[in-house]
């Protein structure tokens, strides 16, 4: 079996990392160089970067801390927020990121994930997928979370995948910063369905929440923030009781 990736998050805006409750309320958390410094040293598998206000404020993500970043790492980081375009993308991997994550821009044109991938092939293409629960389904929401459509998640991760996404960071905006666990229902059905890895995100608390996602769904890898920014639950520990579960980390 693979083994399965914690992956701390770090949601940035205007170079600061922030973390709210449901996508609002931010609370900054640090610098996030000296903080992926530190998850790279705990042993994080890797990081994801997500540049909250790119896209809401028409401009890109900023190089220069991804330049920085990579400077002071020696794990694989996604780098994600206000990226439209292959030239975006290019300068991000350039900077040294190793994947980029798209969402708004690839959902409102869906073309771009081929362009990427072609361009840089599917391992370096995450689709980020912000779904909340409600009229009994998940759908899809753009601009950080502000803007509801009415595309069913499952659909648009499928639609993602065939298109030429490596991998679905999906984030449940109904499970995040609330700590009460991961949105296990549909993380599993992407999970099966699909035949690229999910990454999901939203809602971890406890250690118990990491084994219960692996027991429970196919998930790949689970991203968290404020347990892991606040060191509420460190990630080592999350690691050490996945272990005593027979659940194969690295």
């Amino acid at each position: 079996m693979l083994t399965k990736r914690i992956i701390p998050c770090l949601d940035i805006k205007n170079g600061t990392t922030v973390k709210g409750v449901n996508f609002v309320g931010l609370r900054e958390m640090g610098d996030p160089v000296e903080l992926a410094k530190r998850y790279s040293d705990e042993g994080a598998d890797e990081l994801v970067f997500l540049d909250i206000t790119a896209t809401v404020e028409n401009r890109g993500t900023m190089v220069e801390w991804v330049g920085r970043v990579a400077h002071v790492i020696n794990i694989p980081f996604t780098v994600g927020g206000g990226i439209s375009s292959v030239e975006d993308a290019k300068r991000l991997l350039d900077a040294g990121a190793d994947k980029i994550s798209v969402n708004s821009a690839a959902y409102k044109r869906p073309e771009l994930l081929s362009e990427l991938e072609s361009q840089f092939g599917k391992q370096c293409v995450v689709l980020a997928i912000d779904t909340n629960f409600e009229q009994g389904d998940w759908f899809v929401y753009l601009s950080g979370g502000r803007i509801k459509t009415e595309t069913r998640c499952m659909d648009w991760a499928i639609q993602g995948e065939k298109l030429g996404a490596g991998e679905i960071l999906l984030t449940s905006m109904t499970a995040d910063g609330t700590r009460a666990g991961f949105a296990l229902d549909i993380t599993g059905k992407l999970a099966s369905t699909l035949n690229i890895p999910v990454i999901a995100s939203g809602g971890a608390g406890t250690t118990e929440h990491f084994v219960e996602l692996f027991e429970k769904t196919k998930a790949d890898a689970a991203l968290a923030a404020s347990i892991f920014h606040e060191n509420t639950v460190p990630l080592q520990e999350v690691k050490s009781k996945l272990r005593l579960h027979q659940i194969p980390v690295r």
